[in-house]
């Protein structure tokens, strides 16, 4: 029987979401757990691999519950793998899908948000790009709408990549101002603008794909390239030509969609 989890993760502490061999990895504590309390080894498929120190909320994963065990009794089953896994990773949700269902395959979109800061500020370094420069977020918002649509991406894919394709579909891609928590509800000190997020969604994300994008669309909004710039990488740009990437920690995959039957 088929079962998929819904989990949600902190990057800090693993080598990304692949299980390696010598690594800590998030699928690796994953399996470890489930491995632990059904008696038996597991292996998990997940909707995608995130890169050493990236987050993920409500991600989804599958695995194959051994035909001799009874079906657990849902929240018996969540609370006792979550006893088992580390600090970092949570367990949501577990339940029966149908067999041809499959974690990755079966995703028809992704969302990724990237956050960042432009003050110095004790409560965000740990899920936030501490970005110092000024930035003009109409720039790269116009910037951002050049990425929307069907292209080929291998400007944005990290070298060495093993994908058959560098063609995505994406959907959407803007910059917003928001407001954290710690100010909206304590009166932290701050101004517009101290806090931006960039929201991407497509069918499908290459290695490093997001980090380096907004790694170029940051060097837009310092005002080292105009936005058509985007454009000229998606039309005939490598990897060399874009921005850098941006750190891992203020990534987050925060949503996977599937078709209603599934």
């Amino acid at each position: 029987m088929r079962y998929i989890i819904r989990f949600s993760y902190s990057g800090a502490g693993f080598f990304g979401w692949q299980r390696q061999r010598e690594a800590r990895s998030v699928q690796g504590e994953i399996e470890r757990a489930l491995s632990l309390f059904l008696g038996e080894e597991i292996t998990v498929t997940g909707a995608g691999r995130t890169d050493s120190g990236v987050n993920a909320v409500n991600c989804i994963a599958h695995f194959e519950m051994p035909d001799r065990k009874p079906v657990p009794e849902p929240a018996h089953f969540i609370y006792k793998i979550n006893a088992i896994l580390p600090k970092g990773i949570a367990i949501h949700e577990a339940r029966p899908v149908q067999d041809d269902f499959h974690a990755r395959f079966s995703a028809v979109s992704r969302e990724y948000r990237y956050f960042l800061h432009r003050k110095k500020d004790p409560f965000m370094d740990n899920f936030s790009w501490y970005c110092r420069y000024p930035l003009d977020i109409s720039k790269m918002n116009i910037a951002a709408r050049y990425l929307i649509g069907r292209h080929d991406f291998r400007c944005f894919e990290k070298t060495g990549g093993n994908n058959l394709t560098s063609i995505c579909n994406i959907t959407a891609a803007s910059w917003e101002y928001w407001i954290p928590p710690h100010v909206s509800m304590m009166g932290y000190d701050h101004e517009e603008g101290d806090f931006l997020v960039f929201t991407i969604r497509a069918d499908r994300f290459l290695r490093n794909m997001v980090r380096a994008i907004v790694g170029t669309l940051v060097d837009i909004g310092r005002g080292r390239h105009e936005p058509e710039w985007v454009r000229s990488l998606v039309e005939d740009g490598t990897r060399q030509d874009a921005g850098e990437s941006v750190p891992g920690n203020a990534l987050f995959l925060d949503k996977v969609e599937y078709p209603a039957d599934k």
